[in-house]
């Protein structure tokens, strides 16, 4: 309960390690922003790699191993 009553107060102060985070977040969101509306193909092509190693790796743990032949065949990041 004493969380929320800190919450719900205006800070007297802000840290300076604090505002150095925030603008550091802010410059890395812009950045983001960014990097996806100039390169929405490599996106695609990164998500779908991601898709295809996740499952390959569920596999593994459930102790199914696919050959790199099949790996292959899915995608040419999927060998890695």
């Amino acid at each position: 309960m004493m969380t929320l009553r800190k919450f719900s107060t205006e800070p007297s102060t802000i840290p300076t390690i604090t505002s150095w985070y925030i603008a550091d977040l802010s410059k890395a969101q812009g950045k983001q922003e960014l990097f996806t509306h100039q390169s929405p193909q490599k996106l695609k092509i990164l998500r779908e790699h991601a898709l295809i190693e996740s499952a390959i790796s569920s596999n593994r743990i459930e102790g199914v191993n696919v050959d790199q032949e099949k790996a292959g065949r899915l995608g040419p990041l999927a060998k890695g």
